[in-house]
């Protein structure tokens, strides 16, 4: 009896460890989750792409870097476009962080690190105000990287 009882426990055990291996391997999936980007789409106004890319390559970058060197954020990207009419972005501004976790916990930091290079509020709205002229903001995003998984070989 005693033997019959180890027997069917060590049978339910193996059972149930392939049950729960055999449902771990169906939640694999070919990707998992990357870093995060925020992305601000922008509009340069005709004829203003070089003051605007002026201030992107000095101050806008200035402020990047002064992020990256604190760990803040990973990387940093500007792409430009096409724009396709009068209301569409022409420039893609993109700050990668290592996930919404940090992008929440490192909000205070980044804040005051932009205060900081700028040199307080009333200068940081003088430079929005200064801008306004020569872009628009079209929008904002948060995207995460999704990053696919190696094919195995063949």
């Amino acid at each position: 009896m005693k033997r019959a009882l180890l027997a069917l426990a060590f049978v339910t055990s193996l059972a149930l460890g392939y049950a729960v291996h055999a449902q771990v391997q169906a939640l694999q999936r070919p990707y998992s989750n990357g870093t995060v980007w925020t992305l601000g789409f922008i509009r340069m106004e005709p004829g203003m792409d070089v003051a605007y890319l002026n201030y992107v390559a000095s101050e806008w970058k200035r402020e990047q870097e002064a992020l990256k060197k604190e760990g803040l954020i990973l990387s940093y990207k500007v792409l430009q476009t096409e724009d396709h009419g009068p209301d569409d972005w022409n420039l893609i501004l993109m700050t990668e962080v290592k996930d919404l976790a940090t992008l929440e916990a490192t909000d205070k930091k980044t804040e005051a690190i932009a205060v900081q290079l700028v040199g307080g509020d009333a200068k940081m709205q003088q430079g929005f105000q200064d801008r306004l002229k020569i872009r628009r903001i079209i929008g904002n995003r948060l995207a995460r990287e999704i990053v696919l998984a190696a094919k195995p070989s063949t």
